[in-house]
């Protein structure tokens, strides 16, 4: 039984080449039809997945969680999401994306539709780590599909254009949860979600494709010619690595990684304090009401659209200098947090400027970072690159989901955000190290 799923799992397999004629009229539209599904599907993952901390406040008051079980929630799911991220990268490396992202965004509307229809406490914990795991198929196969459609010189731009999904996905989520909540009651911030999913995945299984190969057109080495010659013919790098191969050789043993992935816990830091705590925050201490507080995670994602599409081309100017780039990006965010800190409840419009501010530089480092694992390791080995960096980036959820509401309950919000400054001042000098750092492809 097993192995009949592996096998329905597996990559699929190359066919003839197709005459040069059709290979030139069919590659653009390919590559359009891949970057547009992966988007899409990747956008409809983040709405099953950020859905709680919106109504989270909502949820503890109604079934009476303190701020210490929201946490836990939050901590357990970045926890599984992390793990489910390196699992299922390692997965997707082996699997063809159109499968593997298909059902991942069933089982995740099943488990959404399973925590609306519940109200304990122990039984909401599984559901949302085990939410995070499966949420774990969403970026490993997109990482997969643009790294076999897309080549290392246009992979800025393109992961920059693609990379927008999370902003689209994580300021709508907002929007519908709590809206939802407000009008239906929470259990409908995950429904709504839900039945989006069942449709998603739908277009998925229709829309999207494996590997040039497997629709009789060259290797995107090849197309593009933007290699040379020798290396654009080269086999070895079409060849599907074996299991050692992916997690040893091209992951743990690989300095580069290690590099990025630490960096990148510090950024998921500062990235999720505002998602996860943002507008409970500014509820509690800065006087938002529901919807307001739902806008707010719509102003902090919408705020990374233009400047992750620049920040892509730059560093693909630049060289493939995304560590550069992001740390350019950091810089600025340190600021507009001590801006958050000494801002007096009454001015919620300068806390969503601010909010914006971050949102407009927090995003192209996410993004950049997990590109860079691309340009320091295999195509073939995307997943599990992607996978360990976001293992480590969830890792710091983790620790900001559980360490912040401990920090509030124990002092207040105001030591809460010295810790997130912090946090800045470390993902600063770890990307110091990465100043220099071109992809080697």
């Amino acid at each position: 039984m097993l192995q009949a799923i592996l096998n329905w799992f597996r990559p699929a397999s190359a066919i003839s080449l197709k005459p040069t004629k059709e290979i030139q009229e069919a590659y653009p539209k390919y590559r359009w039809r891949i970057l547009e599904s992966t988007f899409l599907g990747y956008t409809t993952f983040y709405l099953l997945r950020n859905n709680f901390s919106p109504v989270s406040k909502e949820i503890g008051e109604a079934l009476s969680y303190s701020r210490q079980d929201i946490g836990d929630i939050l901590a357990v799911t970045a926890i599984t999401y992390g793990l489910g991220k390196f699992i299922m990268g390692a997965l997707s490396d082996r699997s063809n994306p159109r499968k593997f992202m298909t059902v991942g965004l069933i089982l995740t509307a099943i488990l959404n539709f399973s925590f609306g229809f519940t109200n304990h406490y122990w039984v909401h914990l599984v559901l949302w780590g085990l939410n995070g795991l499966v949420q774990g198929m969403g970026w490993p196969p997109c990482g997969r599909s643009l790294g076999h459609w897309y080549s290392v010189s246009e992979r800025g731009k393109t992961f920059a254009f693609w990379n927008i999904a999370h902003n689209i996905g994580g300021g709508l989520v907002g929007v519908i949860a709590s809206y939802s909540a407000s009008y239906f009651g929470w259990q409908y911030a995950f429904f709504i979600p839900g039945v989006i999913a069942l449709v998603g995945a739908a277009y998925l299984y229709f829309r999207l494709v494996d590997t040039p190969q497997s629709v009789g057109l060259p290797p995107i080495e090849e197309f593009n010619q933007d290699h040379p010659p020798e290396e654009a013919k080269n086999e070895d790098h079409e060849k599907e690595l074996s299991t050692k191969e992916l997690i040893i050789h091209n992951v743990l043993l690989n300095k580069y990684i290690w590099l990025f992935s630490i960096a990148n816990f510090f950024v998921y830091i500062i990235r999720y304090s505002l998602i996860d705590w943002g507008p409970t925050y500014l509820k509690e201490v800065k006087g938002a009401n529901l919807e307001s507080g739902g806008i707010s995670t719509l102003v902090l994602e919408f705020g990374g659209i233009g400047s992750t599409l620049l920040m892509g081309w730059i560093s693909d100017k630049a060289g493939g200098r995304r560590g550069m780039v992001s740390l350019l990006c950091i810089i600025p965010i340190f600021f507009a947090f001590l801006g958050i800190i000494y801002n007096p409840p009454g001015n919620i419009m300068i806390d969503f400027i601010l909010f914006g501010i971050i949102g407009l530089f927090i995003y192209p480092p996410v993004m950049l970072l997990g590109v860079a694992g691309l340009d320091f390791t295999s195509k073939k080995a995307v997943g599990t690159a992607a996978g360990f960096i976001g293992l480590f980036g969830a890792l710091g959820r983790t620790v900001q989901g559980k360490g912040l509401g401990w920090l509030v309950d124990h002092y207040s919000w105001n030591e809460a955000l010295a810790a997130i400054v912090i946090a800045t001042l470390f993902a600063i000098l770890l990307l110091s190290f990465t100043w220099r750092l071109k992809p080697r492809g």
